[in-house]
Formats: structure tokens, sequence, C-alpha cells
């Protein structure tokens, strides 16, 4: 039988034993996340529930703004006006129950095990697609002191997994976020903007011409704009935003 290593809690740095990651090795019955029903085979969702979360199906391919259109390769008359420094986005979900109460439990109380389960059907949509995958993943980075805060880079943990399942390496290294801004969630689409002005710093070229941005959510597209622009005068060719869901922000 394969060993379970513990989980290690990020803040505290104390090993806890990973019981859902014992289950399915032993193949035994976990219960899916949001109705209770046991389940034997992941993700940890049952079928019934898979089926009812607000798939994102068709939407901008720019900047993952839900459309009304089945063109796939359709582009929102925002991203014609004003095109952002990105090439292309991806969002899985639609930020609304129950993935917006999902994000919010990886993010904010330490469910790692509920961001490996969306990063998977994530990575299972990328895996399908007929177009190359990127060079590297570029997770977006948290400046120290929210790290500290929250103990851990959300977007680091997905991109961990989509590395890992598309074979994908990752850049930790080329960027950094050299301000402490406010936490955008709390500033209106206007002030996103002048939050996000100059925080990033690419302090050498990341090593592909072809890089995918990961992050949890997309809002208004601010961050992964801010951050696609200095990449782009980095000398980056072509640039993704990879996201598990989109909000209905606009920029």
């Amino acid at each position: 039988m394969a060993v379970i290593p513990p989980l290690v809690n990020q803040r505290t740095g104390i090993m806890v034993y990973n019981y859902r990651g014992i289950a399915r090795a032993l193949r035994l019955p976990v219960q899916c996340r949001l109705c209770g029903a046991m389940i034997r085979a992941g993700p940890e969702l049952c079928r019934s529930c898979q089926d009812d979360l607000p798939w994102l199906v068709t939407a901008c391919r720019q900047c993952a703004r839900p459309l009304d259109t089945a063109d796939v390769n359709a582009v929102c008359g925002h991203c014609q006006r004003q095109p952002p420094a990105f090439d292309r986005s991806i969002a899985l979900f639609h930020y609304r129950p129950p993935i917006d109460y999902l994000i919010k439990r990886f993010k904010f109380a330490e469910e790692l095990a509920v961001g490996s389960l969306l990063s998977g059907l994530l990575a299972t949509r990328l895996a399908g697609r007929s177009e190359k995958l990127p060079g590297l993943l570029l997770p977006v980075p948290l400046h120290p002191v929210r790290l500290r805060g929250r103990g851990f880079n959300q977007a680091t943990e997905i991109a961990r997994h989509l590395g890992d399942r598309l074979g994908i390496a990752i850049d930790y290294r080329s960027c950094r976020r050299k301000r402490h801004t406010e936490a955008q969630s709390l500033l209106s689409a206007n002030a996103r903007r002048i939050n996000l002005r100059n925080a990033f710093a690419v302090h050498r070229p990341p090593d592909a011409a072809h890089i995918a941005i990961i992050d949890d959510v997309m809002t208004t597209g601010h961050t992964a704009n801010e951050l696609a622009h200095v990449l782009k005068q980095a000398g980056v060719a072509s640039i993704e935003v990879w996201v598990l869901a989109r909000a209905c922000g606009r920029m």
C-alpha cells in the first residue's frame, strides 16, 4: 500500500494526518464536500453536485467574461475597444454559489484539499484542448506581508496542481509584488486599477515565450492585466490567464 505523507499546515508548520488521502488510498468512501453523500471515487463531489456547478461554458476568449454565444473565439466589445495586455483567458466556473463558498474555504480557511479538487477539475478541461499549452505557469505573487498573514499563496497551490497534471514547469522567481496593496475585493473597479498600478516587477525574464498567469478568481482583470503588462515589457510574447472562476466585474 502506498505511504500517504502527512500534510503540513503552512502557517504553523505542524504536521497533520491526511485522512482524505488515506481514505482514497484504501478506496474507502468519502463524503461529497457539498451534499454529504458518500462517494468512492474522486473528485470529492458526487455526480449530481458536479453537474449542478456553475460551469462557464461560453465566454470572451480574451477576458473570459460570460457571453451569450456559441462562438468559442468570440471577443467581447470591451476587449475589442481596449484589449488587455494578456491574450487569452480560461475560467472554469462562474463565481457564484457554491463555487464562491468553496473558493473562500480554500483561500481563507486553509482547506487546501478544496484547492486540489478545483484545480483538478480545471486541469481536466485544459488537458483536453487542442491548442499548444504554455511553456511556463506563473502564479500571481503575493506581497511578503500578505503571504505571512495568510500562510500560503492560493495561486501557487493551484499552479502546483496544474503543473503536476499537465507537465508544465512553474516559475516562482521571475516576478515579485513590490508594493503591499489593499485587498482587491474591498475596492471599486476604478480603485482596483489604481491599487495595482506599478504593483509588480520582473527581475529576470521568464524562460518561455508563452506563459499562463495563474490565479483563483478574475473579477475586473486588473491584477492579471498589470502583471501581463510588465511581462510583455520583459519580452514574453504570448500570455494566457487561467483561473478557477470568473466574476462579473468590468475592467
